[in-house]
């Protein structure tokens, strides 16, 4: 994750280690020059007033109004001259204020438990919490979810400027859960849920999109890629050319319910699905009581399974990688290499010679992270 960087002129930008995520659509100019202000502080960290003007190609007079808001409004602050400058007057450097704010980021991913942080804008976790759900679904886990909120919250030592949830399931951009099978929910408004009972912006996206968008910003993702999250479901996040793709609601990277084998009743009320055999329970019962030799067959079984829902997709696209995110002892290893093995075999080599499938570098934090990002582009327009 990132850290707190320098707040000086010779310093690395706040967002040294993050990229742009997505372009800027505005809905108005202000909306737009604002976003262009803070985009270029988070990333190249104390300006002063005049290169802002030349990185943004806004005129002085547009920058030194949208300053003096951004400073009022306690987003901005003056951090005096650039050290080293001798000729002409002194440029006055500005910076954004990260250690003013905090972000609450939440990842339901897991079957047996939530995690939450209080992140910082840059990204660093200032506090850490899980929750064992208990076989919760439906409102009783909306109802655990919000307490879960409100205990980050209150653990926050600094204003809270948005509620970022990365959540199973097929999500539409107002953070609605359409239908997330594992946990009940069907045509669930969460976002507007939370936000009125918390009384904070709520931004709620699939999971494993939301992990996508961690690893791209934080983690050094490539422009194309596809991060598969294996949790109590099964779920892909797809960027190509540098732009997380949403599909048609909301639903691309649905992965996890694509029938694959014919057997095993799924959550969904369907057989067969891909969370029959890739899940953390599934994947669990396959290796209980084997020896290490039957375990690693099981995960490589599995693997090949993975490796072969996954090559038309990879083809299809021309990705350069796929991450896998879930826990490393069932998916680092002979099931990783069977699935890369697999898709290997069922592609050309011009798409597969630099395919790469690896773990996700953020590892277990890659959803908090993509959680904490849904809410800097929604509140601030950084991404």
């Amino acid at each position: 994750m990132a850290t707190t960087t320098e707040r000086n002129g010779t310093g690395r930008g706040l967002g040294a280690r993050l990229r742009a995520t997505s372009k800027v659509l505005p809905e108005h100019a202000r909306a737009h020059n604002r976003s262009l202000v803070l985009q270029h502080l988070f990333h190249e960290g104390p300006t002063s007033r005049a290169d802002l003007a030349r990185a943004t190609s806004l005129t002085r007079v547009t920058i030194s109004d949208l300053v003096s808001v951004l400073i009022t409004e306690g987003l901005v602050e003056e951090l005096g001259t650039r050290p080293g400058q001798r000729v002409g007057k002194p440029a006055i450097l500005v910076g954004l204020r990260t250690d003013a704010y905090q972000i609450v980021a939440v990842d339901l991913t897991e079957f047996g438990r939530m995690r939450g942080a209080v992140l910082s804008l840059t990204g660093e976790i200032m506090v850490r919490r899980q929750l064992d759900i208990d076989g919760r679904t439906g409102d009783e886990l909306v109802d655990l979810l919000t307490r879960f909120v409100r205990r980050l919250v209150a653990a926050a030592n600094h204003p809270v400027i948005g509620v970022g949830v990365g959540s199973p399931g097929i999500i539409d951009l107002d953070g609605r859960v359409v239908e997330a099978p594992n946990r009940g929910w069907y045509d669930v408004p969460l976002a507007e849920i939370l936000g009125e009972r918390v009384g904070l912006p709520v931004h709620v996206a699939n999971d494993a999109n939301t992990a996508a968008l961690g690893e791209f910003t934080y983690g050094g993702g490539s422009s194309g890629m596809l991060v598969v999250t294996v949790g109590a479901g099964v779920g892909a996040g797809v960027v190509v050319d540098g732009v997380r793709v949403h599909g048609q609601g909301g639903a691309a990277g649905e992965i996890g319910h694509v029938t694959v084998v014919d057997h095993g009743e799924c959550a969904c009320g369907r057989v067969g699905c891909l969370e029959t055999v890739l899940s953390v329970p599934a994947l669990r019962r396959a290796v209980a009581d084997k020896n290490t030799e039957d375990s690693d067959a099981a995960l490589a079984s599995a693997g090949r399974v993975l490796g072969v829902t996954l090559a038309p997709v990879v083809s299809a696209l021309n990705l350069d990688e796929v991450l896998l995110s879930g826990p490393r002892d069932l998916l680092d290893g002979p099931l990783r290499e069977a699935a890369l093995d697999t898709i290997r075999q069922r592609t050309m080599p011009a798409i597969n010679s630099g395919l790469q499938l690896r773990m996700a570098a953020l590892d277990e934090d890659v959803v908090l992270a993509g959680a904490a990002v849904l809410v800097l582009s929604a509140q601030l327009g950084v991404s």
